[in-house]
């Protein structure tokens, strides 16, 4: 047991020094990962990074991911993300922070459609933040609000995480999908809570409010919405309602947000080929990123880490909060290294009958440790929608991390209003679907 820890301690503090020496995060997350393979293991490096690299982005589910990656892209270069703006302006025009808290909506409508934090984050980012920049919005509070709320992506159904619980823990998916609704609401009032909080305190860093609008400006200026709200509604209907995939939704995003840009004459031939370039490039340094953290994952598999971690949490045997309280320990230090769909396979055989014996509905378990892993999201040094939005910005990940603080201390606090009122996450399934036996 302890000369696992150490090694996981040597691998995380080799991370470290590699990130502060400027390599890239990609290369420095296959790097740990075969250290760890050639030193603690018996397997063979070289035959494991290919198959990772392979795996992890050989996948039909990852083909939205560029997909929906391009039509922020689209958005961001016509004139489409400026006519949103001035759509929603005056409707939050005396809302304390106003247009700052379309970061939050954009990620909580774009996460139900993606179900892919990555792509939330990168889309929303595209297309809010210059806006934000241009109207006088505090950066980085901008950029904070982006990396947590891009976490919505995985919180709100469809998605691929909660997918996964359902299957490592034999529960219905369905019953799953109910249950992230009510903390994914919760999780956007806390956001917008603080915008709203922060906005007040420091009224210098907000622009100043427009003049009174009357109704009939309001609903001509709304006029600007219709075409993207009407473009967001059918993604959304042709995804619940079964007639079609994310990806199949990916690209009927792309196809009418270039219809949307043709018909406002705002596409040219220019802004068409950035913006495919702007995707290529964005949708690389994720792959890329994936294919890293996929071979490093495949090393804590190896060497047992996660397990051991598991293992001693239940060797202590700790009454039932004192346990949800070290699992959150792990995962956090799991999700410095680990993404979240592989933090649940590796941990869910020792874990899970662990939380069924202290008397936690796995349900609700299913969300809480959604949310843990929407905490890795944005936990240095390897939490992702860190280095989507350091890639974006060109901003230090410490500069990014520092704005995501505020927002991180807001996904705790939903951890533990849902651990005390356990209902939030169960009372939607147990309305729709009856109480469970």
């Amino acid at each position: 047991m302890l000369e696992t820890l150490l090694m996981g301690a040597l691998l995380l503090a080799i991370m470290l020094v590699l990130l502060a020496g400027g390599v890239w995060i990609a290369m420095t997350l296959a790097i740990v990962g075969w250290v760890g393979q050639a030193f603690f293991t018996q397997t063979l490096p070289a035959k494991n990074l290919f198959s990772s690299f392979w795996e992890s982005n050989a996948s039909w589910e990852l083909a939205a991911l560029p997909l929906f990656i391009w039509m922020g892209e689209i958005l961001f270069r016509t004139k489409l993300s400026e006519e949103m703006f001035e759509g929603l302006r005056p409707w939050l025009n005396r809302v304390p922070g106003r247009l700052m808290h379309t970061t939050i909506l954009g990620c909580g409508v774009f996460g139900s459609v993606s179900g892919s934090s990555a792509a939330t984050c990168a889309t929303i980012a595209k297309v809010a933040l210059p806006e934000l920049v241009r109207r006088g919005y505090n950066e980085k509070l901008a950029i904070g609000s982006l990396a947590t709320a891009g976490t919505l992506g995985i919180l709100i159904p469809p998605s691929i995480t909660m997918v996964v619980y359902a299957v490592a823990a034999d529960a219905s998916i369905i019953r799953i999908f109910l249950a992230g609704f009510l903390p994914g609401l919760l999780l956007m009032l806390l956001f917008s809570g603080y915008i709203g909080w922060w906005s007040l305190r420091h009224p210098d860093q907000v622009p100043p409010a427009d003049p009174p609008t009357s109704f009939r400006e309001k609903i001509r200026l709304s006029g600007n919405l219709i075409p993207c709200t009407l473009l967001i509604v059918f993604i959304v209907w042709v995804l619940v309602a079964g007639w079609a995939t994310a990806t199949e939704c990916a690209a009927f995003g792309v196809l009418g947000s270039l219809a949307i840009a043709a018909w406002g004459r705002s596409l040219t031939w220019q802004n068409f080929k950035d913006g495919i370039m702007g995707a290529t490039r964005t949708s690389c340094m994720i792959m890329f990123i994936l294919a890293g953290a996929a071979f490093l994952t495949k090393t804590m598999a190896f060497t047992g880490i996660p397990r051991e971690l598991a293992e001693w949490v239940d060797s202590m045997h700790l009454s039932p909060y004192a346990l949800i309280g070290a699992l959150v320990l792990v995962y956090l230090v799991l999700g410095t290294a680990l993404d979240g769909i592989s933090m649940i396979v590796l941990t869910s055989a020792v874990v899970l009958p662990m939380i069924q014996k202290a008397g936690f509905d796995l349900v609700w378990f299913g969300i809480f440790i959604v949310l843990l892993v929407e905490i890795a999201e944005v936990t240095p040094p390897v939490g992702f929608n860190l280095f989507v939005l350091q890639n974006m910005t060109g901003k230090d990940s410490n500069v990014i991390a520092k704005a995501a603080i505020p927002f991180f201390f807001c996904l705790v606090l939903c951890i533990a209003l849902i651990t005390v009122f356990p209902s939030i996450v169960t009372i939607l399934p147990d309305v729709v679907m009856g109480a469970e036996k």
